[in-house]
């Protein structure tokens, strides 16, 4: 079994999040593989402004999430993924998605719509704990 390390960012803005949707219609949170001799919270401000043109603080460490999927031609190879997410915070609203990586669209979304819009409970659950700690700290 192969391993891949990556890392992203749940940014807020307002009382918004920063959502990017792909080309098969899932709406994702940014995120990508950390790179050799990057750390992973570098990893997650480089991938977020390389998805989305966004400029965003990193405030604290939220977390991982630890899942399988299928790889390779035949989809027989198996891969265990790790994804560390960073709290972000974005002064502005604007974002443009990278085309070139998948996706279709990107947008703020607003935290009573974000949940129902975001493809993976994993996501979602790390979604709820950002809220929480930026609403508890007023970052």
């Amino acid at each position: 079994m192969k391993y891949e390390t990556s890392a992203g960012g749940i940014v807020i803005c307002g009382n918004a999040v920063l959502l990017l949707k792909k080309y098969n219609g899932d709406w994702v949170l940014p995120k990508g593989k950390v790179e050799r001799k990057e750390t992973i919270r570098e990893a997650a401000s480089r991938e977020v402004f390389e998805e989305t043109l966004v400029k965003a603080e990193t405030i604290k460490y939220l977390g991982a999430i630890h899942y399988v999927y299928q790889a390779g031609w035949a989809k027989n190879e198996k891969i265990y993924k790790t994804v560390h997410w960073f709290l972000m915070k974005s002064k502005v609203l604007r974002c443009t998605p990278l085309k070139r990586e998948g996706f279709v669209d990107a947008r703020y979304v607003h935290r009573d719509r974000v949940m129902e819009m975001v493809r993976y409970p994993d996501e979602q659950k790390m979604i709820y704990r950002a809220l929480q700690h930026y609403e508890k700290n007023n970052v």
